[in-house]
């Protein structure tokens, strides 16, 4: 693979779509802001790099599967953030490097178990991996990367063991949570928020953490971009709920409302719920029964139309909605910490997970 961050196919060039401009412009927009952006991706570089070395196994199925959703692309935003709050401290050093490379591995290995869970078809615009080798396979695959991952961040000393550990903690807390649901007692809404928080927003907070952290960068910026990433991780995730329900499938890599048709409850169809109209109830009943039908072994396609209905609906407008006020949160987060291109960069990410097309 090429190692400029600028080169045709790579995989942290303009991937975070945001009209017509990626991720990196998006950020580094400001004039006091290009040489931040030569630094980051400098470090992108070195990371991508070092993810083609550690996804490398000797066993010719083995390799072939755990390089499977790293070669289909990618956003390689926890890897950014990481190496973008480096800048708070010592900049891009090797254990920023390292670490990235860690929790990049820890995020391709979930998406593995998740579209097992989901039963999805497709993952970055391919077939998703259980499709190609089988949900056992598959499994074991992402076992395989959390393993991987955590055996680069031993190497980091007991500081990036407890990151890694707590971090995975909450993913597993996270995706059992969605798995189980809500149970007496608990707003569906406020639940789901939680779910995602620990199922999105603790990997990105823990890459906006790790960059300082590693840097030796000040100690009092850790909370703040702890908090940060975890409210612009779930600002990103219910973001993604709108744009799953894109008619486009080349925009998401997925098929459209993958989630829903797998009876995963997402916020717009979670806002749905709370309205009480005659055709908001109705288009409700509709989407529970094709999810339904779709579990019995009905066609998938029973639900587009509903789907399409839903996307058009105003509590999809309203998941818009939320995903700015989280957005607006996490550039609160960052009020401790100095004016300068790190801070702004950081304002315009969060900006941007929440002003993605759909």
């Amino acid at each position: 693979m090429s190692s400029s961050p600028s080169a045709p196919g790579s995989p942290f060039a303009g991937k975070l779509g945001a009209g017509k401009l990626g991720l990196s412009e998006r950020i580094f927009a400001g004039p006091r802001s290009r040489r931040l952006m030569a630094r980051v991706e400098d470090g992108l570089a070195e990371v991508d790099r070092n993810l083609s070395v550690e996804l490398t196994i000797t066993d010719r199925l083995v390799d072939a599967a755990s390089r499977y959703l790293y070669e289909a692309g990618g956003k390689r935003i926890r890897p950014l953030l990481a190496l973008l709050t480096a800048q708070l401290g010592r900049g891009v050093t090797p254990e920023v490097v390292q670490v990235a490379t860690a929790l990049e591995i820890t995020h391709l290995g979930s998406l593995y178990h998740d579209d097992v869970m989901d039963a999805a078809e497709k993952r970055r615009g391919v077939p998703s991996a259980q499709t190609v080798w089988g949900n056992n396979v598959a499994i074991l695959t992402g076992d395989l990367l959390f393993s991987r991952a955590s055996q680069i961040m031993a190497k980091l000393g007991e500081r990036a063991i407890h990151l890694q550990a707590d971090t995975f903690e909450r993913l597993v807390l996270g995706q059992m949570h969605e798995t189980l649901g809500p149970q007496e007692g608990d707003e569906p809404v406020d639940f789901y928020l939680n779910v995602l928080s620990d199922k999105t927003g603790s990997l990105i907070a823990a890459a906006a953490q790790a960059g300082v952290i590693f840097s030796d960068g000040p100690r009092e910026f850790e909370d703040a971009l702890s908090q940060f990433g975890e409210k612009a991780g779930v600002a990103f995730q219910l973001l993604d709920d709108v744009i799953d329900l894109s008619a486009d499938p080349d925009e998401t890599g997925k098929v459209p409302g993958t989630d829903l048709r797998a009876g995963v409850p997402t916020m717009p169809y979670l806002l749905l719920g709370q309205r009480t109209d005659a055709a908001s109830t109705a288009l409700r009943e509709r989407i529970d029964a094709g999810v339904a039908a779709i579990a019995d072994g009905g066609d998938p396609s029973i639900l587009d139309t509903d789907l399409s209905e839903l996307r058009e609906h105003e509590a999809t407008k309203a998941t818009r909605e939320l995903a700015n006020s989280w957005s607006r949160e996490a550039v609160d987060a960052l009020e401790p910490l100095p004016d300068g291109p790190v801070r702004e960069g950081l304002t315009r990410f969060a900006q941007a997970v929440a002003d993605r097309s759909s």
